[in-house]
């Protein structure tokens, strides 16, 4: 595999490169340029970095389906000049970020980390540096035969490499902000570098990658709770744009009893709208034939999300949305990994 020995380094936003407001004493975003002067150490990088940034920064609250669109414009412009690419981006929403990122490479061949800070780069204790090091250093690192080390898209922070479809924000206060519940760590960035190759996408290097731009965001989050009102929930899914539901249920996939919830379960499937099993426990997965209630859900209509994140199931649908108008074929790509999503046990 050609290399370049470039890794570019996209600025997007978020609190890494964030300075205090000299009026109001808030956080608000610097110039891409004030980031780069606060880590001499870029000198250092054997690696050539060049930068890209967003104008205006964004801050990551506001990341939306365009933002990601022009995300993939700007990478998949640049794929052949770089051996891999670092995204800047606020941790609120690094992991829907790095989850619909790898829908929308198809074969990508080639490292997409995310990585930030939840304290600003120039702040004396900041956790910035180390990250945004160690993932140029990640996004650089290859085999023998010149090929990347970590083909996929992932999130970098506070020593861990995850998959980015599998990362779920864990803390809003300690360095060690993201994790994934239900798949191994990639790499292990200690004093050394230690990989879990086994566990590490790979894709067909003899195979172009092939950005996808679209996306269809008519799809909502919705979930269980005791004491929930029917006549909410009609409101909620009588909407006619509707096309997939993500619902959060409880342990391994139960629902409530109540005859009214399955009835608009049936109603919706009925109207061809995807609905989505996903637990609402931050580790395990779905199981919907261990209990009556999840027996129930499958009689009416509902697929198993497994063990996937909200985050990747709603990026999930967004993206098949978009390629696909016949539901069952979404339900059926939604009932297998297409990006290391899930796991799914035969």
């Amino acid at each position: 595999m050609n290399r370049t020995n470039k890794v570019l380094l996209i600025y997007t936003g978020g609190t890494i490169g964030m300075g205090h407001n000299q009026r109001t004493g808030a956080l608000e975003p610097l110039d891409f340029s004030h980031l780069v002067e606060n880590v001499p150490e870029f000198k250092l990088i054997p690696t050539k970095v060049d930068t890209y940034q967003f104008d205006p920064p964004i801050d990551s609250s506001d990341m939306s389906p365009l933002r990601w669109k022009q995300l993939v414009k700007v990478i998949s412009d640049r794929y052949n000049d770089y051996d891999g690419f670092v995204v800047l981006h606020g941790t609120d929403t690094m992991s829907y970020t790095a989850s619909v990122l790898s829908f929308m490479f198809e074969n990508l061949t080639k490292p997409i980390i995310l990585t930030g800070s939840q304290l600003p780069i120039g702040q004396l204790r900041t956790d910035g540096k180390e990250n945004l090091m160690t993932s140029l250093e990640l996004a650089s690192a290859h085999h023998k035969d010149g090929t990347p080390m970590v083909p996929e898209v992932c999130i970098y922070f506070s020593g861990h490499l995850l998959r980015g479809n599998r990362s779920t924000k864990q803390n809003a206060d300690e360095f060690n902000a993201f994790d994934s519940f239900n798949y191994p760590h990639l790499c292990e960035a200690g004093v050394n570098f230690t990989f879990d190759e086994h566990h590490i996408l790979k894709p067909d290097f003899t195979k172009p990658m092939v950005p996808h731009f679209e996306l269809d965001n008519n799809v909502i989050i919705f979930s269980l709770f005791p004491g929930i009102e029917e006549h909410l929930i009609h409101h909620m899914f009588d909407a006619p744009e509707l096309r997939s539901i993500v619902m959060r249920s409880y342990g391994s996939g139960n629902a409530p009893q109540q005859t009214w919830l399955m009835d608009i379960l049936h109603k919706v499937s009925e109207r061809d709208v995807v609905v989505v099993n996903i637990s609402q426990c931050i580790s395990g997965q779905v199981e919907m034939n261990r209990y009556d209630t999840g027996y129930q859900l499958k009689d009416a209509g509902v697929i198993s999300g497994y063990d996937s994140t909200v985050e990747a199931a709603v990026t999930k649908l967004m993206y098949l949305q978009a390629q696909y108008d016949d539901t069952e074929t979404i339900r059926k790509y939604m009932n297998q990994s297409i990006a290391g999503e899930i796991t799914i046990y035969s």
